[in-house]
């Protein structure tokens, strides 16, 4: 039997030239030409871009905060001491286990009131002084506890990426940096993590573009992001088609743009590894 010729690394096999690429340009070439020659089309996406503002300060503000807190759950799960193994294992299973539409809800309707009771509580003797006043549920907008929900849904999967990029790096390699004299800290700085963050880099970024899908469940409750502009006009004007054919033109910009811009990074760490 006669084998295939192996492709050098980093070539493109014949036929795989990116006409899903070609195609995806040509119809949002379309589109853009509808939105500009039809006054319909073009009133919808004048109201439905004034809520891009709002989709991508929650979705940058929420995913950098879940990666932070994703890293530490990771390095949490990787502890030599076991309970700190264990409160990093059951805080993952409980929250990969719930949906990010329940846990909005909850954090917003459960979780900021009992923080406020609480911050309440152990603020009470300078608010009974008169120093502070006690601050109210309204205090904590709607859009930060979509912000706190998405971070803490997302921080659980993140925790995982983390893990299994730190978990990649071989151990001889960490072996001879202790030996070396290294602390735990410089190991982790110039050894683990520029080899880890090559292999967490790529579902890293498909929990962002997810994130930017995610984001638009904040408008149920109320924040004025792209879906929440998109329904407010719908609903007044019943031009469901023309409303939601725009929102969902808008999201894949957002999401084949962060993609691409993924992948040409991803290409550019691969060059680097070959050098």
């Amino acid at each position: 039997m006669t084998m295939a010729p192996v492709q050098p690394s980093g070539t493109t096999e014949k036929g795989d030239y990116p006409w899903w690429l070609v195609a995806l340009l040509a119809i949002a070439g379309i589109l853009a030409a509808v939105i500009v020659a039809n006054d319909i089309f073009a009133q919808v996406f004048t109201v439905v871009v004034k809520g891009i503002g709002v989709t991508v300060f929650v979705t940058l503000t929420g995913f950098a905060l879940a990666t932070v807190l994703g890293l530490g759950v990771a390095l949490m799960a990787l502890s030599e001491h076991v309970v700190l193994r264990q409160v990093a294992r059951f805080y993952t299973e409980v929250i990969r286990g719930v949906p990010i539409l329940v846990l909005l809800f909850y954090i917003a309707f459960v979780g900021a009131p009992a923080l406020v009771v609480t911050v309440n509580f152990l603020a009470s003797p300078v608010i009974a002084a008169g120093w502070v006043e006690p601050i109210v549920v309204r205090d904590i907008s709607l859009m930060w506890r979509a912000i706190i929900a998405l971070m803490i849904g997302y921080s659980a999967f993140i925790a995982e990426v983390f893990r299994a990029g730190i978990l990649s790096v071989d151990k001889g390699q960490i072996e001879a940096a202790k030996a070396l004299g290294l602390s735990r800290y410089q190991r982790f700085r110039l050894v683990v993590f520029p080899q880890a963050i090559r292999v967490i880099l790529p579902p890293l970024g498909n929990d962002f573009v997810a994130m930017v899908k995610d984001s638009s469940l904040v408008s149920v409750l109320g924040v004025a992001d792209i879906t929440q502009m998109g329904k407010v006009y719908a609903s007044g004007s019943f031009r469901f088609f023309e409303t939601y054919s725009i929102v969902a033109y808008v999201y894949l910009i957002l999401t084949v743009g962060l993609s691409l811009a993924l992948r040409a990074l991803e290409r550019r760490l691969r060059r680097a590894d070959t050098r």
